[in-house]
């Protein structure tokens, strides 16, 4: 007989490990006990060697599938034993080690009951058990038990509690199991405050008559499992429209949700990866090709034109609550499904809030009674080639955590604090990295305050008290600052880390490079960095390992007139980079019939040359997003203004030509210059913009221009790779920072490095974009640490 310890790390708390763990051991009659602890899961069991290995192979292999298990390590137990069965144990608070679960989509099993008048649980919104339902939104710490989590304000009915402690029943120890008796409840109001009453709709419940409005094209404010969201039907262009101009959102795409894949289908090719990333758990926004033509079935129901402007893929998610499964049991076609906010602010989620925020944008409020701890977005996902990328990681992924590469075993806690824009913040602890949710851009002031408040539940959460902090080398970040005064008040050691190594650290990290590899070469292109030498980067090739990184590279640093303008007024790159290039004297003569030169005519250039040759506000920036920018606006897209960061460069990405971009003679490519600059190598676009130039008064279509400024740059990149192994030993390359999410150019660039034998790295499981810069910043800081 022999009585063991096994302690299990890893996401197995509130995901059925327990009732697993309690199912397996009666069936090989083991003796002893299970329970939750700060750790993890504890089990202290007694039997035959035999029965023992048999259990923990079962048990290994029939891990529930909300679970992970990191690690599962057994010991000889030598404490006091006393059990004559297994049995389940109150959970033990102790030092936190464990992990939080992902909020999960509702499952087949609940699905089928909510749609079943036979079900206790038949058109229950908050319906789950322990393969689904909230976790991350409800907890407020750990241990994951009910009394941890916002559910701890309804008490369970018999029949629930029945069910909560039948080991045989799927909602064995599922903290938030409840029903129409005992849970919360769903009510539907007007945003004017008059009363809803059954006689103006034909409705089941409140729930369904959202439905009916929506078909009527009502903006209904719905409260759902991270936050609220914004709805109107998708296929009434008028819905659409008053949607955009009552949130302000003028052009930035809207998500959408279908009923099931049929639906999306309609719209959309779909492949299988796509489709098992839309059905998964974590059923994310899945970005998809749209159909030139719709399946004849929708004709009637074509989406409307300003749902994704100039787009050519829409981001489709499927129903992940019973909720949402419930409102779309009757609708057709898709609706629009989209962050309950003013543009630019952190989404709302409570009750108050949505009628103080939102009464001048929704037209009705479906709320409920549940809270919202945890503020948890809508997760961004696309697939390119064969693989996934990630560009937001928030529900159904975050927090699960990051295994740091080999090397990293002993690391100390690091709080790291990310960026300003697409902004997230890291902890490292005990050999794994755990990532925050999406937490937006932090220029507005309701984001920072927000951002703020889940740091500190993390830091909760988590019991983590950091060693050191890692921050932005951007004076100017308010996550920078609020890093300094965290380091300054707890006497902890502050490191500023440059930007574009965070970037290329974190890819590395990712990749599971291991800490004393030789360096790589960090290809990162994005809008803006700080440089190390005080200039705006966002065009390198860094020559980095985890601790330090030698710049060998760059694209030709060009004015940013206006500062932070110029990434909304695309105009204003476009001139710096003609005057750049030598060639405004040439356009005002030679291309005066242009439409980009008569527009910049008529700007005021003699105090705009004046901010340049002066250095006020204009910084000089090798940013290939200004670069990409300014080409978009010369060809007309976006040239006066944009909407949200990006938006031209997006647009002009959608123009491209798939068929011609195998450097047929119509896609020639444009040249770019190679030259030295400062002891570095650095790429000058001025011989592209001067073919450019020319194609646009032969009037060749924007779609080839489009198409022939993404092959030549991937060329340049390439080319500059060539240049740089000549004199370096580069065995792999990171290709990362936001402008790699552009896939044509991602996989040009990928496909040509490929081909030369060169191993290339990129992201999947983590944004390209400063959605992964907080693992950047505290990889570094633990690598630097670790060296001291």
């Amino acid at each position: 007989m022999a009585i063991e310890e096994i302690r299990v790390r890893g996401t197995v708390q509130g995901v059925g490990f327990r009732p697993t763990v309690y199912r397996l051991a009666k069936a090989y009659g083991l003796r002893g006990d299970v329970c939750n602890d700060g750790e993890g899961v504890l089990i202290r069991v007694a039997g035959s060697e035999e029965a023992l290995t048999e259990f923990i192979t079962k048990l290994q292999q029939e891990c529930p599938p909300l679970a992970k298990i990191q690690q599962l390590k057994r010991t000889v137990y030598k404490g006091e034993f006393k059990f004559d069965d297994f049995v389940i144990s109150n959970s033990v608070n102790n030092a936190i080690k464990t992990e939080i679960a992902p909020d999960a989509a509702t499952c087949p099993q609940c699905q089928q009951e909510i749609f079943d008048p036979f079900s206790r649980f038949y058109r229950y919104p908050f319906t789950n058990c322990t393969h689904c339902g909230p976790r991350l939104s409800i907890i407020r710490t750990i241990p994951y038990d009910r009394c941890n989590t916002s559910m701890s304000a309804f008490s369970m009915c018999p029949e629930c509690a029945k069910e909560y402690h039948n080991i045989e029943n799927r909602r064995f120890h599922a903290q938030p199991i409840a029903c129409h008796i005992c849970g919360p409840k769903a009510w539907l109001e007007r945003a004017d405050g008059k009363p809803v009453t059954a006689s103006m709709f034909s409705m089941l419940d409140d729930v369904d008559a959202v439905c009916t409005l929506l078909q009527r094209g009502e903006i209904v404010a719905i409260k759902g499992l991270g936050g609220i969201h914004l709805a109107c039907d998708a296929t009434q262009e008028t819905a659409v429209q008053k949607l955009r101009q009552r949130k302000k959102r003028y052009h930035k795409p809207f998500a959408l949700m279908a009923r099931d894949i049929s639906v999306i289908e309609a719209y959309c090719n779909i492949n299988a990866k796509e489709k098992e990333l839309l059905t998964s758990p974590a059923a994310p926004i899945v970005l998809l090709q749209k159909k030139t033509v719709y399946s004849l079935l929708n004709t009637q129901y074509s989406i409307a034109s300003s749902v994704a402007p100039r787009q050519n893929t829409l981001g489709f998610m499927l129903p992940y609550t019973p909720l949402h499964h419930l409102i779309l049991k009757r609708m057709n076609r898709p609706i629009v499904l989209t962050s309950g906010n003013l543009s630019d602010e952190p989404q709302c989620i409570n009750n108050d809030e949505v009628r103080d925020k939102l009464g001048k944008i929704a037209d009705y409020f479906l709320l409920h009674n549940r809270a919202i701890v945890n503020r948890v977005d809508d997760s961004v996902v696309r697939v390119v080639g064969d693989k996934v990328q990630t560009i937001r990681r928030a529900r159904g992924y975050a927090p699960a955590p990051i295994s740091l590469p080999p090397g990293f075993e002993n690391v100390p806690p690091i709080l790291a604090m990310g960026s300003e824009l697409k902004n997230t913040f890291c902890l490292l602890q005990e050999k794994k990295a755990i990532l925050s949710q999406h937490l937006g851009d932090l220029e507005n002031a309701a984001a920072f305050n927000a951002y703020q408040d889940t740091l500190n539940l993390y830091l909760n959460l988590f019991e983590h008290q950091p060693n050191a902090i890692a921050i932005d080398k951007h004076p100017e970040y308010l996550a920078s600052k609020l890093g300094k005064e965290l380091a300054s008040a707890n006497k902890i050691k502050l490191y500023s880390i440059q930007h574009h190594h965070a970037h290329i650290a974190a890819c590395m990290a990712e990749n599971a490079i291991p800490l004393d590899s030789p360096p790589v070469l960090g290809i990162a292109l994005d809008g803006l960095g700080y440089g190390e030498d005080g200039t705006i980067w966002g065009g390198e090739f860094l020559l980095a390992d985890y601790r330090q990184f030698q710049r060998l590279a760059t694209f030709k640093p060009v004015a940013m007139i206006g500062g932070e303008q110029a990434i909304y007024q695309p105009w204003r790159n476009t001139y710096a980079q003609l005057l750049a290039a030598n060639l405004w004297n040439n356009c005002q003569q030679q291309y005066a019939e242009l439409e980009v030169v008569k527009l910049l005519q008529q700007k005021p250039l003699k105090l705009i040359n004046q901010l340049i040759e002066k250095r006020i506000n204009s910084p000089s920036a090798s940013s290939v997003g200004r670069l990409f920018d300014a080409l978009a606006a010369a060809i007309g897209i976006c040239l006066e203004e944009c909407s949200y960061e990006g938006q031209a460069a997006i647009e002009m990405e959608s123009l491209v030509d798939i068929n011609k971009l195998n450097n047929c003679e119509e896609t020639k490519k444009y040249h770019f210059k190679f030259s030295l600059l400062d002891n570095i190598y650095c790429i000058d676009p001025a011989p592209m913009w001067q073919a450019l130039l020319n194609d646009l008064q032969q009037q060749i279509p924007k779609k080839i221009i489009a198409t022939k400024f993404h092959i030549s740059l991937a060329n340049a990149i390439v080319e500059m790779v060539n240049i740089l192994r000549q004199e370096n030993l580069i065995n792999q390359v990171v290709l990362t920072g936001g402008v790699f999410q552009n896939t044509i150019l991602l996989e040009q660039v990928t496909n040509r490095l490929q081909s030369l034998k060169i191993d290339v790295l990129t992201q999947s499981l983590l944004p390209a974009n400063d959605g992964s810069l907080s693992l950047g910043q505290a990889i570094i800081t633990a690598a630097q640490l670790m060296n001291n």
